[in-house]
């Protein structure tokens, strides 16, 4: 059999991307690209979700011969178990960061750190009146302990709802109610799912999804919506500002250090670390003339949003950046890192440093942060950074030209602003059709599509069609190179969103961050409900993650389905071994909750099955087509 060969002019839509492919194949270095390839055809049994390995009579693979495992669970039971699993995996990501989060805010409190602070006192003093806490009178670490403990409950079992449940529309939280999914504790319904996809627990499809729903609804109201309230309260509350992207951004002239993950507590104090005077001095007695500091994936999107941190580049770029021969440094913390990075920098110069004990890389350095060694920590790594600029080999040195500008850090807090201190403008233009509609493009690469082709489509797609695009994730820095994330980009829009954004000086796909952020998104969901006094699945909006590959994005599109979402997905979960739990996600949801999931790769086809939702939701809220 001869053997596959990569096409790289179908891997990537971007120059730059296939630039450093080219120069990885005359390298010799291994890419995600050949790896896919390697691993092609991939198991149909664990594509449609009917392998279980939940107990040790199996493994069991179910086929039309053996239509049950031994224990006696069909396909129905167990593809509902995986997809169970599976978004707990994600939900447990994204709520783990926000523990983590919730014990940086402990230790300011308590006055346990000097390296960190509370930057947007306003917002903590607004966030905790929210919940329930006194805040007249009262010293802000005071009130900052209790804000702790008080999301510290979030993860526990004695609550029988979250912090932030007054944020969901009552018409949802009664609906929620009726089916028995509110979220409760994060760690009590990742718990409670584990224990039901055991071996001889939960074996009814249709109530085990029903917990799905739960467990992923704490992480889109508690998880992810904690971690990125916390941030903003410890590091400021985003605000519009400029930046660049690409892999321009990288510099031959300076020590150049990636940062990469998605927990900002890392990549705050390396962002100061790179401006002390005593190491630029040190950077600058090795041979180079500065240090340069750029984002990978959301650790880029929280430096980005906040300080106007350039981003080299999404998930499909991580290992393109070390190829170009010039990154000295790649400080990781936790998720959608790929322990190929090791390797790849081991064909250069560049060194990977871990800064989790619960994500350490065989291969790399483990610094490890903690809250009361940040700053001094962060100062070692960009000295280790400095020390490798003289085993940078020149002649393997290639960057590609070019950065493009974006305009990024639009939180809600910021969006309100541009629109004058209220909703009322977006909802007036909503009526008057102007708006049609909002769209948040979410999420992941997938080396299975062609790089970025379906993120940067469907948003052109939708802009066109007078549907505000909100981006957030991967997604971001794709349609940041595709010049949409400037307000020059209305000329792509259609003639409604140019007046609108024209009018408030914004693109037409705004960016709010990184994939926790997807919070903010339910939360101006919610807001844009109440104004209305309607659902939020009454609302012409719908959710997208055309290039998915992770867990995490799993448990997002069900927590917006979940929510009233409409959620669009380019290929489908591991779940079409089972017609119950396939039926019940693509139209089942529907009748239950008021949204379900769409499937379709093509992102022009997308666009018009997005474009007839919100179409159906306008006329149903009395509005023009």
């Amino acid at each position: 059999m001869a053997e596959k060969k990569l096409n790289i002019e179908e891997c990537s839509i971007w120059d730059d991307a296939k630039q450093m492919l080219y120069k990885a194949q005359r390298d010799g270095v291994e890419t995600v690209w050949d790896r896919l390839l390697q691993q092609t055809p991939h198991c149909h049994f664990g594509e449609s979700g009917v392998c279980c390995r939940n107990c040790t009579m199996g493994p069991c693979r179910i086929s039309k011969k053996s239509p049950l495992g031994v224990c006696g669970a069909d396909a129905d039971v167990i593809v509902a178990r995986n997809f169970g699993r599976f978004v707990t995996g994600g939900a447990a990501g994204h709520s783990d960061h926000g523990r983590d989060c919730i014990e940086a805010l402990h230790a300011v409190a308590h006055g346990e750190t000097e390296d960190y602070q509370i930057k947007d006192e306003a917002k903590l003093l607004r966030i905790a009146a929210e919940v329930g806490i006194e805040t007249t009178g009262r010293e802000v670490l005071e009130v900052a302990k209790d804000l702790a403990d008080e999301f510290f409950e979030n993860y526990g079992s004695t609550k029988n709802e979250l912090s932030f449940i007054g944020r969901v529309p009552e018409v949802r939280r009664n609906l929620w109610k009726k089916l028995g999914v509110t979220p409760r504790g994060m760690d009590r319904e990742i718990a409670e799912m584990m224990h039901r996809t055991h071996m001889g627990c939960d074996n009814d499809a249709a109530n085990t999804m029903l917990h799905v729903a739960r467990t992923c609804l704490a992480d889109g109201w508690a998880g992810s919506m904690i971690a990125t309230e916390i941030s903003d309260i410890l590091f400021g509350t985003p605000s519009p500002r400029k930046a660049t992207v690409n892999l321009g951004v990288l510099k031959k002239d300076q020590v150049n250090i990636l940062v990469h993950g998605h927990n900002p507590i890392v990549s705050e104090k390396v962002m100061e670390a790179v401006d002390d005077p005593e190491l630029i001095a040190l950077a600058k007695e090795k041979g180079a003339t500065g240090i340069n500091l750029v984002g990978l994936c959301c650790t880029g999107n929280e430096l980005m949003m906040r300080h106007g941190i350039p981003m080299a580049g999404n998930h499909l770029m991580t290992e393109l950046a070390i190829i170009t021969g010039a990154a000295e440094l790649i400080i990781v913390d936790y998720q959608c890192i790929m322990p190929s990075l090791v390797q790849v920098g081991d064909c250069y110069h560049t060194k990977m440093v871990t800064t989790a004990d619960k994500a350490r890389f065989t291969g790399a350095e483990h610094v490890k942060f903690e809250m009361h060694n940040g700053a001094a920590q962060a100062r070692k790594v960009v000295r280790m950074a400095i020390e490798r600029f003289p085993l940078r080999d020149p002649a393997r040195v290639e960057i590609p030209e070019g950065p493009v500008d974006i305009v990024t850090g639009f939180s809600n807090e910021a969006l309100l602003d541009a629109l004058g201190g209220s909703l009322t403008p977006l909802i007036d233009a909503i009526k008057a059709g102007k708006v049609r509609g909002a769209v948040g493009i979410v999420g992941c690469n997938n080396p299975k599509y062609k790089h970025d082709f379906c993120n940067v489509n469907l948003a052109k797609e939708l802009i066109k069609r007078d549907i505000l695009v909100i981006a957030t994730g991967c997604v971001t820095t794709a349609a940041g190179k595709a010049g949409l994330l400037v307000p020059e980009a209305i000329s792509q829009a259609g003639p409604g969103l140019q007046e609108i954004c024209g009018a408030l000086g914004i693109p037409p796909v705004i960016h709010m961050g990184s994939c926790v952020d997807n919070a903010r998104i339910l939360q101006l969901c919610a807001l844009l409900a109440g104004e209305l006094g309607v659902d939020i699945s009454d609302l012409p909006v719908a959710a997208s993650s055309p290039e998915w590959y992770s867990e995490k994005a799993a448990a997002i599109g069900t927590y917006a389905v979940a929510s009233g979402i409409y959620t669009h997905l380019g290929h489908p979960p591991n779940i079409t071994g089972s017609k119950i739990v396939t039926d019940l996600a693509l139209s089942g949801f529907d009748d239950l909750i008021g949204a379900c999931f769409v499937i379709e790769p093509d992102p022009f086809k997308a666009a018009a099955l997005i474009d007839e939702r919100i179409t159906t939701k306008r006329k149903g809220l009395g509005l023009s087509a």
